[in-house]
This record gives C-alpha cells, sequence and structure tokens, in this order.
C-alpha cells in the first residue's frame, strides 16, 4: 500500500485526492491546504494539515502529490523527495527553467520517480489526434489555442494564480508538450505577444498572450491563451495540425462554455485530411475530468511499482516549459528568444 500526501487542495487537488480515495493500492496518510477549504464527503475524515513540511515529517509518505501554487512547486517536490518520497506534481514544474532543472536533477540524484501533470498525455482521443499527425509526416503548422472567459470564483482563482504565472505559461505548456511529441524536433526561437486586458491584476503582468515557436526541423506552432470575463468565447478553442501531407484537427469539442474544465480536454471527433480525402474519426465515451485524473495517478503509482524509467517524461516537461517561459520573456522584453538546444 502506496502512503499518499496531497497538498494543495483546489480543482486538481481535489481531483488527485479523490483519485487516490478510490485507488485500491493508495492510502491517504493527510491532506495540506494553507486555508480552510470545502471537500467532499469522502476525503473530510482524512487528516488535515496547514503546514507541508509539518505533514511531510509527520506522515513520512511513499507518494506526495503537489497542486499548489506553481512558485512552491520546486521547493515542495524537492523537499518531499529528499525526505524519501517519490513526486507527483501538477504543471507547470516550477516558476522557472533553472528551479525546473534542480527538480529534475533531484529526482535523478535520489532516484525518485516524478511525475509531472500532463493530463493530455493520459487523454486516449489526444493520443489518437498525436498518432494521427504523426502518420501524416512534418514539418508541421501547430494552431493550437484555450480561451477562458471566466467570471467570478474562476476569475478570482485565474487572478491568484497569475501572481506568479501567466495564462500562456499555466495553460501553454499543455499544448507545446503535444506539439513537441509530434514533431520530436528541437525548439529553436520563441516570439511572445501580450496584453494586460483588467485593471485588476498586477501592473507587470498580462492575461492575454500568444506565441510563435520554430523547431529545428522547420516546424511552426501558435499557442494562444487569455482568462477573464473580457475574454470573447468564439473560437476559443482551436486544435489545427497540418502538414505538407494534409491536416488533423479536433471538430467536436467544448463549444458553449470556455470555462468548462471538462471542455478543455473533450475531443469528440477528429478530422483528418488528406488532398482529396477526408476521415471522420468519431471518439465517443470521452474519460471525464476525474477519469483523467484517476489515470494519471493510477500512473504514477504504476511507474513506482514498477520501477519505470521517467528520464524523458522528466526532459519533456523541461523542455515544454522552457519554450512557455522563452514566450514570457519575450513579451517582457520585446525580442524574440534564441532556445538552448538542451532545455
Amino acid at each position: 500500500m502506496t502512503k499518499v500526501l496531497i497538498a494543495g487542495l483546489g480543482n486538481m487537488g481535489r481531483s488527485h485526492a479523490l483519485a487516490h480515495h478510490h485507488h485500491p493500492g493508495a492510502e491517504i496518510v493527510a491532506l495540506v491546504n494553507r486555508s480552510p477549504v470545502d471537500l467532499p464527503d469522502a476525503l473530510k475524515p482524512y487528516p488535515m494539515f496547514q503546514d507541508f513540511h509539518a505533514a511531510l515529517a509527520a506522515t513520512k509518505p511513499d507518494l506526495v502529490v503537489i497542486a499548489t501554487y506553481t512558485d512552491s512547486h520546486a521547493e515542495y517536490a524537492i523537499a518531499a523527495m529528499e525526505a524519501g518520497a517519490h513526486v507527483f506534481v501538477e504543471k507547470p514544474l516550477a516558476a522557472n527553467t533553472q528551479d525546473a532543472k534542480r527538480v529534475v536533477a533531484t529526482a535523478s540524484r535520489l532516484q525518485r520517480k516524478l511525475g509531472v501533470g500532463y493530463i493530455l498525455r493520459h487523454h486516449p482521443s489526444w493520443q489518437r489526434l498525436i498518432f494521427e499527425a504523426r502518420a501524416l509526416g512534418g514539418p508541421y503548422v501547430f494552431r493550437l489555442n484555450l480561451n477562458q472567459q471566466s467570471e467570478g470564483e474562476t476569475w478570482e482563482t485565474h487572478k491568484a494564480l497569475m501572481e506568479t504565472t501567466s495564462p500562456l505559461v499555466d495553460c501553454g505548456v499543455h499544448y507545446v508538450d503535444v506539439m513537441c511529441q509530434i514533431t520530436d524536433a528541437k525548439p529553436l526561437r520563441v516570439h511572445g505577444m501580450g496584453l494586460r486586458l483588467s485593471d485588476e491584476i498586477a501592473p507587470d503582468m498580462y492575461n492575454y498572450g500568444q506565441f510563435q515557436v520554430v523547431f529545428d526541423d522547420g516546424s511552426v506552432g501558435w499557442y494562444e491563451a487569455g482568462w477573464g470575463p473580457m475574454m470573447s468565447e468564439t473560437a476559443f478553442f482551436v486544435k489545427d495540425i497540418v502538414s505538407p501531407n494534409g491536416a488533423v484537427s479536433i471538430t467536436d469539442a467544448s463549444t458553449g462554455d470556455s470555462d468548462d474544465v471538462d471542455g478543455h480536454t473533450r475531443v469528440g471527433g477528429l478530422l483528418v485530411h488528406r488532398p482529396g480525402q477526408d476521415q471522420l474519426i468519431d471518439l465517443p465515451d470521452e474519460p471525464d475530468h476525474q477519469e483523467l485524473c484517476d489515470a494519471e495517478q493510477a500512473w504514477i503509482l504504476d511507474a513506482i511499482a514498477k520501477d519505470t524509467d521517467l528520464t524523458r517524461h522528466m526532459q519533456d516537461a523541461v523542455q515544454s516549459l522552457a519554450i512557455c517561459l522563452a514566450a514570457d520573456e519575450s513579451i517582457r522584453t520585446a525580442q524574440a528568444i534564441q532556445l538552448e538546444t538542451n532545455a
């Protein structure tokens, strides 16, 4: 039985906690949240801590799940691994590339398993999207976005996130990871643009951004993300991959509410286009958000049990973060950013 400590009980943390609550091979030893939080009935009996380090010392877990805000990811992950635990950390892995590399180096040095919350990697429809795109052959044009017309409680959460992390970084790592899985090429440079559309966020933060990334096989990618009550519900979910031999597009996804968390992963259907031939692939019975979190946590438990080599997974997490952080730097400096080829 794997003893699990879960830190951070927002939307993702609660879902990960429920995944372990229902998993026969996991035992939750405690939950951590800095402030009081309303929990589902299933989670209320577990011991609750406000201080992460106190919980870590008191419970001595085998696995720590970190779903706190980004600025604590690296500190908590390293502390957990040094205390003898494996780690699953929500994306992004860290607030900067240096810290992300430090977390990965710690995992390698201590031989701990380090999983990062790239939820689309566990979604069968997104796996099919990647398979169909790779079958076309590159170089590729990636057109991806995810804008959220957030209001009320969700807007408050987004404003809290933007104290440390822009939407371009927080959401972008998922879709850059998809780009990198398809092209498997090295990113070369990034050019970003962004705009602060609300006086409710810090003067040095933007709640809308977009960037272009160029890969060494000639592939080019565009990604766009925005948060807030001013965002449009029109074309907020675009997922197209184009190659010299055709294109793959998500055709039947979230269509009515950009603030619907289940809609952010939903595919529904793929259109595979080749000149003179179109194939519509229906993808019914997709997993919902909780089922995907269940799959993520089952994956990290399995990796621990089987001693799976997660080296490539960790490298990919650093690379996708480096691209998004370069976009953020580009926005702040108004310059295109050249990437380290070994990022």
